[in-house]
């Protein structure tokens, strides 16, 4: 039996009506920024997408920035299947009509997998530390203050090392698909990334005419490259 949280904007208790015929112990408080200062804890968030999605989108976002442990799950319509994407950092998805099997195994596979990556929830490499749970980032021990955008970037080239990205592609991956901006939305927030980066700044790579890579190097590496810029 999970303790289960509830985000819904109207304070319904018909979000998803198969929970009523399981025994998870259930709270439901509104899908407000506000109220997620004092939320009760809880093995897993259900939160409501059914109308105001974009509401949604943003409370996703809002409650992965402050460094979400347990899964985030959303409750949508049909029609809202459409709309749900990666970007939204949810972990999965159910149907407002699903069956109480359905959503009960839903509940058991969201918790047993995040209880069984909470531990690999960091990327490290070449002097960076990315903790995906709390969105922080250090490069040689030093906390790099980021915004939402400069550490999902960080954070994807990170997972990728050594593998060259179209600006496209990274606007697709990171910014999404629903995203109008150019291309040059991407060199941008490179440009900042690095100067954050400081003498590490070499960790993002160019490729000419091509796009950007996560550069990999070994410790002692690293340590050349920082001197030969600082230089």
């Amino acid at each position: 039996m999970a303790q289960l949280l509830i985000l819904t904007p109207d304070g319904a208790n018909d979000v998803l009506p198969a929970l009523s015929l399981l025994r998870h112990r259930i709270r439901t408080i509104p899908a407000e920024p506000a109220q997620l200062v004092n939320a009760p804890s809880c093995d897993l968030i259900f939160v409501d997408a059914r109308v105001d999605l974009a509401g949604a989108k943003s409370l996703c976002k809002i409650l992965n920035a402050t460094g979400l442990s347990v899964p985030l799950l959303l409750v949508v319509t049909e029609g809202g299947l459409a709309a749900v994407s990666a970007e939204w950092g949810a972990d999965d998805l159910v149907l407002a009509t699903a069956g109480p099997a359905e959503v009960d195994a839903r509940i058991r596979f969201a918790i047993g997998r995040k209880s069984e990556t909470g531990a690999t929830s960091k990327i490290s490499a070449s002097g960076v530390v990315i903790d995906e749970a709390s969105y922080s980032a250090k490069v040689r021990g030093k906390a790099l203050d980021l915004t939402y955008k400069e550490f999902e970037l960080l954070r994807f080239l990170a997972m990728h090392p050594s593998r060259v990205f179209t600006r496209e592609q990274l606007l697709s991956e990171v910014w999404g698909y629903d995203y109008y901006g150019g291309s040059r939305t991407v060199d941008v927030h490179v440009r900042r990334l690095r100067a954050k980066l400081g003498d590490q700044e070499s960790i993002i790579g160019t490729v000419r005419n091509v796009g950007y890579r996560f550069n990999v190097y070994d410790e002692d590496e690293s340590d050349r490259v920082a001197e030969s810029v600082q230089s």
